[in-house]
């Protein structure tokens, strides 16, 4: 019985989710998410009790994705900056592939729309890549100029910066490749022993993942 319960609740969710990416928290209806499920708005009230009750579960369920990933990677035999750019990639097809996740940072997005509180985003991201930039910085992985708190906060706002421009003008089907500009950018202020190129290149592995299939290609930065 319990597990016929979450799965009705993880249906729910996952139905919630696709529409309140397409359509933002306000252009989603109960009415719509159930007959996306399949299941009547009562038992959608009586899983989660109102639609900002459901879209706190969705915005939870995005930040609940995270600790896992986080673990995998940290326990990968990796050097600490190779890391943090393999996390990056994770975390960008994530947000690219995942619905929950693109859910998530939607609704987090119109959080002033949503009348419960929500979690805090970004916070934990800036610990970790705290953390590892520290042990990069013990490995001599990063100079020794590199302040870990202060960098960290920097990697963040540059990467959910990044995120952000490709969801708007391409829909993150080119965010791995904008990554990479970023990374191309960003590691030559952080470390002076590899070019940035062939650190990338290596980093993306760090997990043994498959290479990305083939995308469209970036276009020229101006100059």
């Amino acid at each position: 019985m319990r597990e016929g319960s979450e799965a009705t609740r993880r249906s729910l969710l996952e139905a919630a989710a696709h529409l309140f990416d397409e359509r933002g928290y306000a252009g989603t209806s109960i009415s719509a998410i159930g007959r996306r499920s399949g299941l009547t708005s009562g038992a959608i009230y009586f899983h989660y009790s109102s639609k900002d009750n459901l879209a706190r579960a969705v915005v939870e369920e995005h930040f609940a994705s995270w600790p896992p990933l986080i673990t995998r990677i940290s326990a990968a035999p990796a050097p600490a900056l190779d890391k943090i750019i393999c996390m990056s990639y994770v975390v960008a097809r994530a947000f690219r592939d995942d619905i929950v996740v693109r859910a998530g940072a939607r609704l987090w997005l119109e959080r002033t729309a949503i009348n419960v509180p929500l979690p805090p985003p970004f916070v934990d991201w800036i610990n970790t890549l705290s953390e590892l930039l520290g042990e990069a910085r013990a490995e001599g992985g990063v100079d020794t100029h590199v302040d870990p708190p202060t960098t960290a906060a920097v990697l963040v706002c540059a990467f959910f910066g990044t995120h952000t421009v490709s969801d708007a003008l391409d829909s993150r089907l080119l965010i791995e490749e904008r990554l990479t500009h970023l990374w191309l950018h960003l590691l030559p202020g952080l470390q002076s022993t590899l070019p940035a190129a062939a650190l990338v290149e290596r980093a993306r592995g760090c997990l043994d993942q498959p290479e990305p299939p083939p995308s469209l290609p970036l276009p020229p930065v101006p100059t």
